[in-house]
């Protein structure tokens, strides 16, 4: 009888690490796919239960599939239309903004000069030497961003398309996936699918809900101190929380930054700072809690390693579905057996204490 080989360990690590840097570096050359794919998936997760409903309603598939399609486009261009105004009325104030942040700038120098003692002119041959330097940089990446605008704009069409053929072909691909992983697998490929569908719906319809509140709630703080572009700022605040611990300290930065500008004094940006960080309280230990992080069981040193991770492989994109990707890769671990100890370390189940006893020596 043969002896099977056994592979080195070392060989077999090396190629996992290789196979992981290929599966990556895929994964980044084909991001103009593969993002706009997992929106659409995502998408068409949340609108299953309305196609469902309106076929119960005795509409024929294909118009129910048009109908939660076409309703979610017009919510969404609402939407648009109405931060697009108010992002108008912004870059109406912009050259005065701009002014009196030179004047600050300009004051900033001042003290900097007294307090180093460092010559005035140094600080601003410096500050010129660096715009010069930025605007050279940005002026030859200009080509470089509108590209990535006009590919991210064609992406941002496909996804309704992707929607309603996800949707449409539901029934065929459900189908593939068992034949793919045979008949003796069905009934754990039932429940992985089942579960992964529910976690999506509850945690982007918990994270919908979520946006909204704290939409209100910054609105109102900034509305309450009279700071300008109140809602604005609110709604691209709200936004940002999405983003799990960074988006909300650039949220927090924004109307601080305005405040500062338009207001007579600085202590409206300490205003601004404490209001929002009781809304974050208000966020992490009552929403959070009741209506987003229920659902879905990760950890904080995963959550801010895969955002950070997924940032740098597909930009902000990335970062807003690096959780929901994290969940369903947990949900898959979980359910294989080789695979519970990883699905265990992305979970936030704290193992029970375990003390060791030692026993004297008679």
């Amino acid at each position: 009888m043969e002896d099977k080989q056994i592979i080195p360990f070392y060989v077999r690590i090396s190629i996992f690490i290789t196979g992981m840097y290929f599966f990556v570096y895929i994964l980044y050359i084909t991001q103009g796919i593969v993002i706009p794919i997992i929106f659409s998936i995502f998408f068409a997760i949340v609108l299953n239960p309305i196609v469902n409903l309106f076929v119960r309603f005795k509409f024929n598939r294909v118009i129910a599939i048009a109908l939660s399609v076409t309703l979610t486009l017009v919510l969404i261009a609402t939407f648009g239309t109405f931060l697009f105004s108010q992002a108008s009325k912004f870059s109406e104030s912009w050259p005065v903004l701009v002014e009196k942040f030179t004047e600050y700038l300009n004051q900033s120098i001042s003290w900097a000069s007294d307090y180093f003692n460092i010559k005035p002119q140094k600080v601003v041959d410096w500050i010129a030497n660096t715009k010069n330097e930025f605007i050279e940089v940005s002026g030859s990446s200009v080509g470089k961003t509108l590209l990535n605008i006009g590919s991210g704009l064609f992406s941002l069409l496909l996804i309704p398309v992707y929607v309603f053929m996800i949707l449409f072909y539901q029934p065929l691909l459900l189908e593939f996936f068992h034949k793919l992983f045979g008949t003796g697998n069905r009934s754990k490929l039932n429940e992985i699918i089942t579960q992964t569908k529910v976690v999506v719906q509850r945690y982007l319809t918990g994270l919908f809900i979520e946006t909204i509140i704290i939409a209100i709630l910054n609105s109102a703080a900034l509305l309450v101190l009279g700071i300008e572009y109140a809602i604005l700022l609110g709604i691209i605040g709200s936004l940002l929380n999405l983003i799990p611990y960074i988006g909300g300290l650039v949220a927090v930065a924004m109307p601080m930054m305005i405040a500062v500008v338009t207001k007579s004094t600085a202590w409206y940006a300490l205003y601004v700072l404490i209001l929002y960080y009781i809304i974050q309280l208000i966020d992490n230990n009552y929403i959070v809690p009741k209506i987003v992080a229920s659902r879905v069981k990760i950890n904080a040193l995963v959550s801010i390693v895969a955002v950070i991770a997924f940032g740098v492989l597909w930009g902000v994109p990335g970062m807003f579905i690096s959780i929901p990707l994290m969940a369903i890769i947990k949900l898959i671990f979980d359910r294989i057996d080789s695979l519970k100890p990883w699905g265990f370390l992305i979970g936030d189940t704290m193992p029970t204490a375990t003390r060791l006893i030692f026993k004297k020596k008679v």
